[in-house]
């Protein structure tokens, strides 16, 4: 004769395995997937579906696996709890709790299997960390270094070289020809005069080109915040992409760029 107490703990037992299991497939995770997920050992896990309680690690540890296991399958973790502890063999019970050695031995929570074992020393990770920041660092030095080597030079020293030129030409000729370079410094002087001065005052970066009457290219391309001074002979070609960060003075007399705007943009001639 069958015993009702036998059948109803064997019906519990393969329920138990088995809603674990269905769980399982319903979500359509596999087994290697929920252990990557849980940190749990895929043989526990197995163990668990299975319910093949010796392979598993004291009762205690095996029954957080079967609730943590439930969590992420979606089902109620105090009915697996109660489930779990109605099949869980008594004779293995006592094994559990005497059993110090296990203590000692990896549960399958701390790694993701028997063949991995990664330990990061956080001291090395606070090394990365400076390291990264300091490679940030350099890389901007000399992003801002290469760009103040393209800024422009003011136009003032090249008006001086151009003049050192001249003069130093004018140095070099005889003395018996010094009604001929007296007529050249008077062309020079006049040149100089008819030039006229530009300032430019960017309050953030903008594209500015500036030529002036002899197709000289005063200033050209994009330009970082700050102060140029032009000088040129007029009119000055000028084409500005960003008026609202361009303030521009002919002359030390502001001009008024709106005029000449469309938009945000500016291109004119401009003249004394």
């Amino acid at each position: 004769m069958t015993n009702p107490l036998s059948t109803n703990q064997s019906d519990a037992q393969g329920s138990f395995g088995a809603m674990l299991q269905q769980a399982r497939q319903n979500k359509q995770v596999s087994l290697d997937e929920a252990a990557g997920e849980l940190f749990i050992l895929k043989r526990h896990l197995q163990a668990l579906e299975s319910e093949s309680f010796s392979e598993l690690p004291q009762a205690a540890f095996a029954r957080g696996f079967a609730i943590n296991y439930a969590k992420f399958l979606g089902l109620d973790p105090a009915k697996i709890a109660s489930s779990f502890d109605s099949v869980y063999p008594n004779e293995l019970k006592p094994r559990s709790m005497n059993n110090t050695e296990s203590l000692l031995r990896p549960m399958g929570t701390l790694q993701r299997d028997d063949r991995s074992r990664i330990r990061f020393n956080p001291l090395l990770i606070i090394a990365a960390i400076a390291l990264i920041v300091l490679a940030v660092f350099l890389f901007r030095m000399v992003t801002n270094a290469a760009k103040d080597e393209q800024q422009p030079a003011p136009v003032a020293e090249e008006i001086t070289a151009t003049e050192q030129t001249q003069g130093a030409a004018l140095d070099g000729v005889d003395d018996s020809v010094g009604a001929s370079g007296s007529a050249l410094n008077l062309g020079a002087a006049a040149t100089a005069a008819d030039n006229a001065s530009l300032q430019l005052k960017l309050t953030d970066a903008a594209s500015v080109g500036v030529i002036d009457a002899t197709g000289t290219s005063l200033i050209s391309g994009e330009q970082t915040k700050g102060d140029y001074q032009l000088s040129g002979q007029p009119p000055f070609n000028i084409v500005i992409d960003n008026i609202d960060n361009v303030d521009l003075s002919l002359n030390q007399q502001p001009v008024a760029l709106e005029q000449y705007a469309t938009g945000k943009k500016a291109s004119f001639a401009l003249t004394p």
